[in-house]
């Protein structure tokens, strides 16, 4: 049996976002989707979120949970209508139309909460020279001392050390990290690449290329011209 959180604004809560969801002997709370409560939000061994209105908010919504780390699956729950805008960057787990049956849904359930053993080879950590990038803690430490990086910061740092050589623009980086329901300018871009080159130091600095009138790329140390990635 799972502990599942509900996040829904539905008056009827379970009864008429997931009625599967009421013939099962899951646990569940119902909270309202909003970040703020998730704050004091319980743990809990997945999330289901109410998707059936306002899908760009939705969206964002969803995104959010993956960025800032839910700390459990999330299941999006749908309409049949609104699954066609269903995108592979939501930053979901999976998703279930709100028609779905028992069986199905328990499936599902079991799936997504079923704790897993890294697989071999799983990459989680990459180290660049005393500059250490955790993926998976959303860290990264030079000498042993953690960087005060913003979340933004941290995965620019990331995605642009994962392509090492790779030339991107300012609005390919937006849309890779800021997401494409991001509204800002390009401009955002220089600003973060600065701040993070002054939170990299001097000897570090350099790791993030400026590549005249196109963008930036991720320039390695002669002396660590491949990443070393740590199991």
């Amino acid at each position: 049996m799972a502990t599942i959180l509900l996040l829904t604004d539905a008056p009827q809560a379970s009864a008429e976002v997931l009625p599967a969801l009421g013939l099962l002997a899951h646990q569940v709370r119902v909270m309202p989707a909003d970040p703020a409560a998730l704050l004091t939000a319980p743990s809990t061994d997945l999330l289901l979120v109410d998707g059936r209105r306002d899908l760009p908010a939705v969206r964002s919504f969803c995104r959010m949970l993956n960025a800032t780390g839910a700390g459990a699956p999330v299941i999006l729950v749908l309409s049949e209508t609104g699954a066609v805008a269903l995108q592979n960057d939501w930053g979901i787990t999976d998703f279930v139309l709100d028609t779905i049956g028992p069986a199905e849904l328990d499936a599902r359930i079991r799936l997504v909460t079923t704790i897993l053993e890294p697989a071999a080879g799983a990459i989680n950590e990459q180290k660049i020279g005393e500059l250490v990038i955790d993926t998976k803690g959303f860290t990264a430490k030079l000498r042993g001392e953690s960087l005060d990086l913003t979340f933004k910061e941290f995965e620019l740092l990331r995605f642009l050390t994962q392509h090492p050589g790779r030339v991107f623009t300012r609005s390919q980086l937006l849309q890779e990290v800021w997401g494409y329901d991001y509204f800002g300018g390009t401009r955002t871009v220089d600003v973060h690449v600065r701040r993070l080159r002054a939170k990299l130091g001097p000897e570090y600095e350099s790791l993030i290329g400026t590549v005249r009138n196109v963008g930036y790329r991720c320039d390695l140390p002669a002396a660590h011209d491949e990443l070393q990635p740590i199991n």
